[in-house]
């Protein structure tokens, strides 16, 4: 156990440190807001306060810890040289030149989403608009990189202190937003879509074939996964799309009984999820509506999500979730860029700033987005296959946990997709390496 010593303990200050400590370094942590006590305390211990208080371990401390409003932050940015940004520069301490602890909150809290900043046409912040993305590090695990370090100092100070090993590890996500290309469209949307191919000759012939089953749909990709997941001993999780048909909903109906039979199917050997329409980001009667009926289909109760368009707004898309008995949210992470939304590769729980109190929803934070890399980052596949790597050396060098988003269509191997299907396995072959 680690002793910290502050001099006001603080719901932001026991949420950071057990976020380093806890969810990150695997240790236990306590506090203390007594000098003597910390004085007379043999074990590892740190003091993290205005003023040191001995000769030991200290890390000074800004006002943002022990602030509860929300305000603008001075952001000016401390480079360091191993290429993390810090926040909150500070001259008095001789092991950061800024105040880590404040940082750390700040971009795991995601402080900046609950200030006013440029959205989207989805209503989504923007990574143009983070602290990461300007100061050129959104592709570091900025917060791992620095538990590394505390705990560096914790050994050095403490030799006889041995934190837990701790490993890398893998979640292969698959989101299903439209689970069949042509199949079990229902009798208008089929007809709409013959109707569209007409001055398609090929593609009019592909879309008969496949309603004649002389043909795969090009979307049914699942015995292919059931395959390379096998191959790689990897268990994926699935998210299901359920929700009534939209402009940005445009799945199989959730009463169609090939739909159903394929999550059924689904769920008998892998874990799945809630992927919440667009339409119930802003209603919760209808969130809690789809929750129910992925529930009713597979006959388990459901304790994860990721919002559909990564439609993540802060506090209250969490706040829709844990009402409705969600305990586990993917959707951390950017459509547009690889990396780290919020600086950090390991779970952790959602603070609710507002209300100043960290709250039961375990946040699980993605890094790589095949959709993101194709349509935003324009990358070639080998460019996939480059980019996708760099980043999973980066979360192993931290024992981070390597988070990736796919989709059931671009593991088709056909039409925008082709040559994708190599991007996936070389990813699962890069993870498996020693």
């Amino acid at each position: 156990m680690i002793l910290v010593y502050t001099h006001k303990l603080t719901n932001r200050i026991s949420y950071t440190f057990q976020t380093i400590f806890e969810q990150i370094l695997k240790t236990s942590v306590s506090f203390t807001d007594d000098v003597d006590f910390y004085l007379s305390c043999k074990t590892a211990k740190l003091s993290y306060t205005t003023k040191a208080i001995d000769d030991g371990l200290y890390f000074t401390s800004t006002s943002l810890l022990f602030e509860e409003e929300i305000k603008l932050q001075n952001t000016a940015a401390i480079p360091q040289t191993d290429g993390t940004v810090g926040l909150f520069e500070i001259s008095t301490n001789k092991h950061f030149n800024f105040d880590v602890f404040a940082t750390v909150f700040y971009l795991i809290s995601r402080y900046e989403e609950y200030l006013p900043h440029q959205k989207d046409k989805h209503g989504r912040f923007l990574a143009t608009e983070s602290f990461a993305f300007k100061n050129n590090c959104i592709e570091l695990p900025m917060v791992n990189i620095w538990a590394e370090k505390i705990a560096q100092l914790i050994t050095t100070h403490f030799t006889n202190y041995k934190f837990s090993e701790r490993k890398f590890e893998f979640l292969s996500t698959i989101d299903i937003d439209n689970a069949f290309a042509i199949k079990h469209k229902g009798f208008w949307r089929t007809v709409g879509g013959l109707a569209k191919s007409i001055t398609e000759p090929q593609n009019l012939k592909n879309r008969i074939d496949v309603l004649r089953d002389k043909a795969e749909d090009p979307y049914d990709t699942y015995n292919y996964q059931d395959e390379v997941h096998q191959k790689y001993n990897i268990q994926p999780i699935y998210f299901f799309l359920v929700g009534n048909y939209s402009s940005f909903d445009k799945n199989i109906a959730f009463t169609n009984k090939k739909f159903q039979h394929l999550i059924k199917k689904i769920a008998i050997t892998n874990t799945v999820g809630l992927h919440p329409s667009y339409q119930s980001n802003t209603n919760n009667a209808l969130l809690k509506e789809e929750k129910l009926r992925l529930e009713s289909i597979i006959n388990k109760n459901i304790n994860k999500s990721r919002q559909h368009f990564l439609k993540l707004n802060f506090p209250s898309t969490y706040r829709n979730l844990i009402d409705i008995g969600i305990n586990e949210d993917y959707t951390m992470g950017y459509v547009e860029s690889i990396g780290f939304r919020a600086s950090i590769c390991s779970p952790y729980y959602f603070f609710d700033i507002e209300k100043n109190k960290v709250s039961p929803l375990k946040i699980i934070p993605f890094c790589v987005m095949e959709a993101g890399l194709k349509y935003y980052q324009n990358f070639t596949v080998e460019e996939g296959i480059i980019n996708i790597n760099k980043i999973v050396e980066i979360v192993k060098k931290v024992n981070g946990t390597f988070v990736s988003v796919w989709h059931n269509e671009s593991l088709s191997d056909v039409g925008i997709w082709k040559g994708w299907r190599k991007v996936y396995e070389q990813m699962l072959l890069n993870i498996k390496k020693k």
